[in-house]
């Protein structure tokens, strides 16, 4: 079992053995959540930039080998020449914990802070930072820290912060931050540092049987013994720590491109309650099922087409929700109205995404009045360089949106996709996250809270099998 997945166990026997307490889990900041080695990278290009040299041309983070600690280790690998070394030392030291390099270099580790969302969102638990670094770093920790974690919503509170006074040795300060953080009423459940020396100081104070001690296998100047209880890892995988189906249920998840047989009923043998069609005219004029256009790709002789009527009365009759991507205007549109409509499906249960320029203004307002209580949405991915840099046309531009009917604008998973929700929430607007390719980003998407995450839950792992929507003809060709 991964160091993800023990984690993950363990934390659900403790909520199952401690029901009414209030959980704690604990992390250690450097080596830990972030990775030093983007600090020690700054402060190097620091000297160049300071000296106008050129010693440090090209430095990246995989040439940082050794500990942030030990300047001399790192210059011997870096060769650094000798007559400049004392030089480089001197800067090193000075710089290396200033506020601007802990500010401009903080970065985690990948999947560490989706990690720490996660528990941050389960009811009764909270996650405290253990430090070594000192009182004098207490604000500018939090600030770069609370900086990085907004991309995953995560806030760190100043009263779990445990820094380590001045002429304490790191691992008494540790212990001493755990019996702290058990006399504000918070039982400790779990522990991550990437110094085994912390580790086994700590584990020696509390009971074997109620916390697990995680070692981050990253860069340390200490070393696992024989006898440590330790669980190693180094990658922080959601997919390892999340139980199946123990997403937040605040979202709503659609299952996307239900387009063929094989997908729509390893749909509805689901627990998911939305499915998405694309719908569009086939050559014969019938309302069909197919992502891709025919005249971009060309239909075969032996490609199965699922009828939209047929496929939207079987998921009516199975109790599921219908989401209609729509790839076409004019008569597919009303193909799609008169479909609704002649099923009589309530208008909570029915959901219209297609792009603006697909339907223009007046598909739109069709849509909304014929369907008032429906969900409709479009992708406004372009909007993301204008709500940062022009929020006055950005609003103006979801006025308009507003004001054709769409409710439910669609944002894809991406880098940007947090500054996005936010700035559409900020706005009263409920939002969709679309493009989701794999189950870790699935859960990355959902924890940050959208009002629903579209999905093609191709996810093995937790015994879903979608096939995907057919983009290009390559999805149902190639995949059983």
């Amino acid at each position: 079992m991964s160091w993800m997945g023990a984690l993950s166990e363990h934390y659900r026997r403790a909520r199952e053995r401690f029901p009414g307490d209030e959980l704690c889990v604990v992390f250690d900041i450097d080596g830990t959540i972030l990775d030093l080695r983007h600090l020690v990278v700054h402060v190097f290009l620091g000297y160049d930039r300071s000296n106008g040299t050129q010693h440090f041309r090209g430095l990246v983070v995989d040439d940082i080998t050794h500990h942030e600690d030990d300047v001399q280790a790192l210059m011997a690998a870096l060769d650094v020449p000798p007559g400049l070394r004392e030089s480089v030392a001197a800067y090193y030291a000075a710089h290396l914990w200033d506020d601007e390099a802990v500010l401009a270099a903080s970065r985690p580790f990948e999947g560490a802070l989706g990690v720490i969302r996660w528990f941050q969102l389960q009811q009764g638990t909270h996650v405290a930072l253990n430090t070594g670094r000192s009182h004098a770093m207490r604000a500018a920790t939090l600030a770069s820290l609370n900086t990085i974690g907004e991309a995953f919503r995560v806030r760190f509170p100043d009263e779990l912060l445990f820094t380590a006074g001045a002429g304490i040795e790191v691992p008494l300060a540790k212990v001493a931050a755990l019996e702290q953080i058990a006399c504000r009423g918070l039982r400790v459940v779990a522990v991550v540092d990437n110094e085994p020396e912390n580790l086994r100081a700590m584990a020696a104070r509390m009971p074997p049987d109620e916390v697990l001690f995680l070692h981050a296998d990253t860069i340390s100047t200490s070393q696992r013994a024989p006898d440590d209880r330790l669980v190693a890892g180094r990658d922080y995988r959601l997919r390892e720590l999340v139980p199946p189906r123990s997403v937040p249920d605040r979202v709503t998840f659609v299952w996307h491109g239900v387009n063929d047989e094989l997908n729509l009923e390893r749909f509805l043998a689901s627990d998911i309650g939305w499915g998405e069609f694309d719908v569009r005219r086939d050559p014969l004029g019938r309302l069909v099922l197919r992502h891709d256009a025919f005249d971009d790709t060309p239909w075969r002789r032996d490609e199965p087409l699922l009828l939209a009527a047929d496929a939207v009365t079987r998921m009516v009759a199975g109790g599921r929700s219908v989401k209609f991507d729509l790839k076409e205007d004019g008569s597919t549109l009303d193909g799609a109205i008169e479909l609704v409509s002649s099923l009589g499906i309530p208008d909570e249960r029915v959901w219209f995404n297609a792009e603006l320029p697909t339907l223009g203004e007046s598909g739109f307002i069709l849509l909304r009045a014929r369907f008032p209580g429906s969900t409709i949405s479009s992708p406004v991915d372009f909007l993301e360089p204008l709500l940062l840099a022009s929020t006055g046309v950005a609003d103006r531009v979801l006025d308009v949106l507003g004001a054709w009917g769409v409710s439910r604008p669609s944002v894809r998973w991406g880098p940007g996709t947090r500054r996005v929700l936010d700035a559409l929430e900020a706005r009263g607007w409920e939002t969709n996250v679309y493009d989701v390719p794999d189950l870790e980003a699935f859960l990355g998407s959902s924890l940050l809270l959208p009002t629903s995450v579209t999905a093609d839950f191709d996810f093995p792992e937790w015994g879903y099998a979608g096939r995907g929507s057919g983009a290009n003809g390559a999805v149902h060709r190639l995949r059983p």
